[in-house]
């Protein structure tokens, strides 16, 4: 009989693990992130989940209660980064643009990194339920924060600042959840240059883009140690 693997609760399961992650629970996300991603949430069992782990469905239940805690985990993943950084974000002196750029930045870029295109699942039906309000409500918060920076920003941007823009921002970012779907999962090298250097242009911003990309990436750099990608 071949080797044992035994990561966590429940029982022992004859196959080495494949999927990506340290720890079981982390396994089985990223499985979930693939199935609901690629055939559905709705087309996709618990059961399908613990056989893409290798594991008992079972044990998948020794993590997770149900098929939707697995769902607002992964959908928390997707905002739980950026969220902590527009909070850290308010206390920064740093002019509007430059923490705005930053945050587009980090945002689009942790999407496109994101080994499954997760955003995808915002639209699904079931999100719209009250079981998922915390999570809709930290998005809001989320967005918040972009529509914040932005309203500074067109007001800093005088006679050039475009009134009512600041909604704009925060759905650009969430494009390259559409160009990832479009490209077949993977998103072009340039979105997370071209996306926030659209969501300063489109607020009336019309200073010198190189250096707020400069001051954007120290600014960053600065903060890239309690912000892990992925």
């Amino acid at each position: 009989m071949g080797d044992v693997a035994n990561p966590g609760p429940g029982r022992p399961r004859l196959e080495q693990r494949t999927r990506r992650g340290r720890t079981p629970r982390a396994e089985i996300l990223d499985a979930a992130g693939e199935l609901f991603t690629t055939n559905g949430y709705a087309n996709t069992s618990t059961r399908a989940v613990a056989d893409a782990v290798g594991i008992r469905q079972a044990s998948l239940y020794h993590h997770f209660g149900a098929k939707d805690d697995i769902l607002d985990a992964l959908l928390s993943e997707t905002i739980a980064a950026p969220l902590e950084l527009a909070e850290r974000l308010r206390e920064i002196e740093e002019p509007a643009h430059i923490r705005l750029y930053a945050l587009a930045r980090f945002d689009v870029r942790q999407l496109c990194a994101a080994r499954w295109n997760l955003g995808a699942l915002y639209l699904l039906p079931e999100v719209r339920t009250e079981r998922f309000a915390p999570f809709r409500l930290r998005r809001d918060e989320l967005r918040e924060h972009y529509e914040r920076l932005a309203a500074d920003t067109v007001a800093a941007a005088g006679e050039d600042g475009v009134p009512g823009a600041q909604m704009l921002p925060f759905r650009l970012v969430e494009t390259v959840i559409s160009i990832r779907s479009d490209a077949g999962g993977g998103a072009p090298e340039y979105a997370e240059r071209t996306i926030p250097d659209s969501t300063l242009r489109m607020l009336g911003w019309t200073g010198d883009l190189d250096e707020v990309r400069g001051a954007a990436g120290d600014l960053l750099d600065r903060l890239a140690a309690p912000l892990p990608l992925g």
